[in-house]
């Protein structure tokens, strides 16, 4: 079995998020492994993205960031799209790294900014997507922080939605004012890779 990348996360998203899956999203796209930014050149960049300010709530804490990490990716497909307040969450260098395991075993990753991220992701998003967290584990010293959070979710397909299930590795920082997240790494479970009891609930 094959692991696909997934984004936002979570969207979360997260969404390959060209073949992605972003807190957030689906069942990502096969891409070579590479080890900077996609070019834009490779996209089409189709998405317009308003500049908003915050929501107060969102970026307050780490638990205000979390759950508006997931609620701006599950939205119906012909439901109103959130990439703005979803672009408010994040500094502006942030990167989403999505990774897997190729058929022959090999570790894959891609690399993306917010707006290739929505790019890769609206197609995937239209089909009717939702991601829900299922455990979070927290790390915090000072003004940074660092979450992993599980999700399971689900996409629609032409005949039967893909259920699938993940980790978020995020790194996030308070600046004096609010929170940011500064990076959104996942991965999604394979037969090769199961998620460890540590980042399940409890049972």
């Amino acid at each position: 079995m094959t692991s696909k990348p997934h984004p936002i996360s979570f969207l979360r998203p997260l969404l390959q998020k060209a073949a992605l899956g972003l807190a957030l999203l689906g069942p990502v796209l096969a891409a070579p492994a590479r080890s900077e930014p996609a070019s834009k050149a490779s996209l089409n960049v189709s998405v317009s993205v308003p500049t908003i300010a915050a929501n107060a709530a969102d970026v307050a804490s780490v638990d205000g960031l979390m759950r508006a990490f997931y609620a701006v990716v599950n939205v119906r497909p012909d439901g109103q799209r959130l990439w703005a307040r979803d672009r408010t969450l994040y500094s502006p260098w942030v990167r989403f790294i999505g990774t897997s395991i190729s058929a022959s075993g090999t570790p894959e990753v891609v690399v993306w900014d917010h707006q290739q991220l929505v790019d890769a992701s609206e197609p995937l998003v239209q089909r009717g997507f939702s991601e829900t967290e299922i455990h979070r584990s927290t790390r915090s010293y000072g003004n940074i922080a660092h979450v992993d959070s599980t999700y399971e979710a689900v996409l629609d397909g032409p005949n039967s939605p893909q259920r699938f299930r993940g980790v978020n590795s995020i790194e996030l920082y308070f600046d004096g004012q609010r929170w940011w997240i500064a990076s959104v790494m996942w991965m999604s479970e394979a037969a090769s890779h199961p998620i460890p009891a540590s980042l399940l609930p409890d049972r």
